[in-house]
């Protein structure tokens, strides 16, 4: 399946923030977007907690078992979705978010093995480490000081 129309121009972008170690201040944005969003991402809210615990569980070292490829697409969805001006700017009302929800279902079925491999990861896991692996702290900075961590 090809990718969305200007997703590709993400990922030169995601490959750059993750070279620098940035992933932090990105989860701490998609979050905080996600949660402003409310109802209307409807399911693809379930699928966004995923991919951020997915770049959690990385970020912390604990999961590894994810392609440089699927990672640097994984980090690209997020940063479509943050971006104001992409496809469909999200400052039109009702048809802003249309893009980005469409980007992250395309993502969600193009990375399927991937994501479901990280599913029966985190299955296997006991809750109470999911609960730390999966946390955001406080601020972003708390984060960048917890890793990365090298596998």
């Amino acid at each position: 399946m090809k990718a969305p129309w200007n997703f590709a121009r993400f990922l030169p972008l995601a490959g750059r923030l993750l070279a620098r170690g940035r992933l932090p201040t990105l989860l701490f944005a998609v979050a905080s977007k996600g949660a402003a969003q409310g109802n209307r991402l409807g399911k693809l809210k379930d699928d966004l907690r995923l991919l951020q615990a997915l770049c959690l569980a990385y970020w912390r070292g604990e999961y590894r078992a994810i392609s440089g490829k699927a990672l640097v697409s994984v980090v690209a969805g997020l940063m479509y979705f943050l971006s104001p001006v992409d496809a469909i700017p999200d400052f039109i009302p009702v048809f802003g978010m249309l893009d980005d929800i469409a980007v992250l279902a395309w993502l969600m079925k193009t990375l399927d093995d991937e994501l479901n491999a990280f599913r029966l990861w985190r299955n296997r896991q006991q809750p109470e480490k999911l609960a730390v692996v999966e946390r955001l702290p406080d601020t972003p900075e708390q984060l960048q000081l917890q890793g990365p961590k090298k596998p």
